[in-house]
């Protein structure tokens, strides 16, 4: 969120919710990204270069344009960005990265007509009357919805989340469109395939959108936490809830990321938790939140709690997905190089025909990964020395077609939780006993 008072102004735009709006709006996006080529490739030839497609492509103008249109059609279309910058951020042009990354957080707000539009049809024209106070500015805005801060007749504050309309009737069109755009543009690597990534996008899309379902998972997600204080939770107003508003308890709670200007301590005791609260959900629960966005997490210093937030794409893990996961791990603990890769096989990260067709490579990055996850000492998660190398060693497997592969919509699901969770282990430079927690959770779920 923006702490500037006029760009929150400027922020105020319709989210378009008819199909024909938001075609439009793709159009305008490849024109502005053609015409971004055309004067980019004009200055440099004058200048007496000969530019290559990807130096006009993967311009800054362009990477903004990307972003600024993402971000105002809101939904598939902006989800699909987050969704990129977090399972691909460390193999994509870092001026693309950067863009996409700013849309973890960022959305246009809906105008007051259109907000007044949307809660009169889920609450009746009078529904102001059941609030002390509603304040009209969002205090979040996401792909799916904007959060308000309200207060009820009985001195209640609670959370509103409204979803923009026509964002549930949408989902599948942008992902396709946003999908062309970026195969079209060129703003993606060819070696890098997002087929899963689509699919992913449009599961968990259509279940963000069903709020009742939402709320059973919020309820559940409360119960297995019960009695934790390390975690809070939000409870469902179910009497407010309909279809597109969600109500829930308001809980204070700072950025996530303000805990990096804390001391190296607090980072590293509160991280430790919520690397903690991953092994459990994979683990012990059966139950994971998969959607690892910095915005869905908030701290408060007093305590050292962190705030959960946004259920939406909550779900039961199949057991199959979890002893896989177990198999792999007690691998990678034992060293065991060889089984790694056999249980990476069974578990569908990778297929036969990549090992055998670059068994150099493959056995590169696995020695990686085995050899960070052995180190005795602790994980210092703002240590990404090794990245670099992996992407060096499975960039030729990745450019290989007949070596693609697909993992199982499941695994990508719980892939994504544990990638972005680390991802922001990077950014507040936490340091934890990742082997540890593994292998006291694999211990006591056994």
């Amino acid at each position: 969120m923006a702490d500037d008072p006029n760009e929150k102004r400027d922020r105020h735009r319709a989210v378009p919710s008819s199909r024909a709006g938001r075609f439009a709006g793709f159009s305008r996006l490849a024109g502005g990204v053609a015409g971004g080529m055309l004067s980019e490739g004009a200055r440099r030839l004058a200048a007496g270069e000969r530019p290559r497609m990807d130096q006009l492509l993967l311009t800054p103008g362009n990477a903004k344009r990307l972003a600024d249109r993402l971000a105002h059609l809101r939904g598939a279309a902006m989800k699909l960005g987050q969704m990129i910058s977090m399972d691909a951020g460390d193999f994509l042009p870092p001026e693309l990265a950067d863009i996409l990354a700013r849309l973890r957080d960022r959305a246009d707000f809906m105008p007051p007509r259109q907000l007044d539009q949307v809660l009169s049809g889920e609450w009746g024209k009078d529904w102001r009357r059941q609030f002390r106070r509603f304040e009209p500015r969002p205090i979040a805005a996401a792909s799916i919805g904007q959060v308000h801060r309200a207060l009820t007749r009985d001195d209640r504050m609670l959370a509103i989340k409204v979803q923009y309309p026509g964002i549930a009737q949408s989902i599948d069109s942008d992902v396709d469109n946003v999908a062309s755009l970026l195969r079209i543009a060129g703003l993606l690597p060819k070696e890098l395939d997002i087929a899963s990534l689509l699919a992913a996008a449009k599961q968990q899309l259509h279940e963000e959108a069903d709020y009742d379902r939402e709320g059973r998972m919020m309820q559940a997600y409360a119960e297995l936490l019960e009695g934790d204080s390390r975690y809070v939770v939000p409870r469902l107003d179910q009497e407010l809830t309909r279809e597109r508003v969600l109500a829930m308890s308001f809980e204070e709670g700072r950025p996530i990321e303000s805990l990096a200007e804390e001391p190296q301590d607090v980072r590293d005791r509160v991280f430790t938790n919520l690397i903690e609260l991953v092994a459990r959900e994979l683990f012990e629960f059966g139950f994971m939140q998969t959607d690892p966005n910095f915005a869905n997490y908030r701290y408060r210093a007093d305590g050292e709690q962190i705030v959960l937030l946004d259920f939406g794409a909550a779900r039961p893990i199949d057991p199959v997905i979890g002893q896989s996961y177990r198999r792999l791990l007690e691998a990678g603990l034992d060293e065991d190089r060889d089984r790694v890769r056999g249980e990476a096989i069974v578990a569908g990260f990778v297929n036969q025909r990549a090992v055998e067709r670059h068994p150099e490579h493959m056995a590169r990055a696995i020695d990686i990964i085995v050899t960070e996850m052995s180190r005795g000492e602790l994980l210092d998660f703002g240590d990404r020395a090794f990245v670099p190398e992996i992407r060096e060693a499975v960039m030729p497997i990745a450019q290989d077609r007949e070596s693609w592969h697909l993992p199982p919509a499941e695994t990508l699901f719980v892939q994504r939780k544990v990638s972005g969770t680390a991802l922001l282990g990077a950014r507040l430079g936490a340091r934890v006993d990742v082997r540890g927690i593994v292998q006291d959770t694999l211990a006591r779920t056994a």
